[in-house]
């Protein structure tokens, strides 16, 4: 996870999640119910067919709670699983096992769900060039997991914060007064990044290219008009798609030869999948 998630602070992270859950009593129910010392062995397992992302973070929290638990993973992020498979197996503390139960359920089977409907979009695109892009319509507060999630997926970053790319989107547009003195004002700002810049219209691209841009969005066009600006633009600049992207559509648009294809939903709207964990005392 270090290679994607270095600036994630995961003890914090995990931290906030189990006061959220536990407040300031802790497990009442387990502490009524069961002895301290008592101990389980238990197994994660997926019930469905997923992309794995955010195991070590589920095991973070098991940790936080029984520093002694002992944990066997046999698979890892980016897995592709049948239903059925084993995910973690578990043996220690019973109370503490089961106080972390829901924060680490809930956290895998947010990420996995991102990255089991996003690996679902990569496969979509078929034998075509473009690759995936995910977007900043993510939870907030959860950007940097769920994009993780995504690249766990198969996808690939976009813009991780407003500040480490420039995009001119239609309302930039709209205020700068047209696609052309937009990219110009973005390129005399000396920012040191790309300038991208949304089109809507294929009228707008020669406006775009002749002030400067270094990358095109292309906003809602069919697959028909994304394959004339492909020609258009004939390999001057890298060409995004986006809007209007789903499962049924994003073959044909991807068809069309565009280099990415942005899809905000992989991270906005992908279910969780079903995960349990089943347990058995000792």
């Amino acid at each position: 996870m270090a290679d994607t998630l270095d600036t994630f602070d995961l003890g914090e992270f995990v931290r906030r999640v189990l006061a959220e859950d536990l407040g300031s009593g802790g497990d009442v129910t387990s502490r009524a119910t069961i002895a301290a010392d008592a101990r389980f062995t238990a197994t994660m397992n997926c019930r469905e067919p997923i992309t794995l992302a955010g195991l070590d973070i589920a095991v973070a929290f098991f940790r936080a709670l029984d520093g002694d638990v002992r944990i066997d993973r046999p698979v890892r992020d980016g897995d592709a699983v049948p239903a059925g498979t084993v995910l973690l197996r578990l043996e220690g503390n019973a109370r503490a096992m089961l106080a972390a139960e829901r924060s680490a359920l809930n956290t895998l089977q947010h990420l996995s769900g991102i990255a089991t409907l996003t690996a679902r979009y990569v496969a979509a695109i078929g034998d075509a060039k473009a690759e995936l892009l995910d977007t900043r319509k993510t939870i907030p507060g959860l950007r940097l997991l769920d994009k993780y999630a995504a690249r766990m997926g198969g996808a690939q970053n976009h813009r991780m914060r407003m500040d480490d790319g420039l995009l001119i989107k239609d309302n930039h547009v709209a205020v700068a007064g047209g696609v052309g003195n937009a990219v110009r004002l973005a390129k005399a700002a000396t920012t040191g990044l790309a300038v991208q810049v949304e089109v809507d219209r294929i009228d707008q691209i020669e406006e775009a290219l002749a002030a400067g841009a270094d990358r095109l969005l292309l906003d809602n066009m069919t697959a028909q008009t994304l394959h004339d600006a492909v020609a258009l633009v004939a390999g001057r600049v890298k060409l995004e798609a986006s809007g209007g992207v789903n499962l049924d559509t994003i073959g044909a648009i991807a068809a069309s030869g565009v280099d990415y294809v942005s899809v905000g939903r992989i991270t906005q709207s992908a279910p969780a999948v079903d995960i349990g964990l089943d347990y058995a005392l000792q």
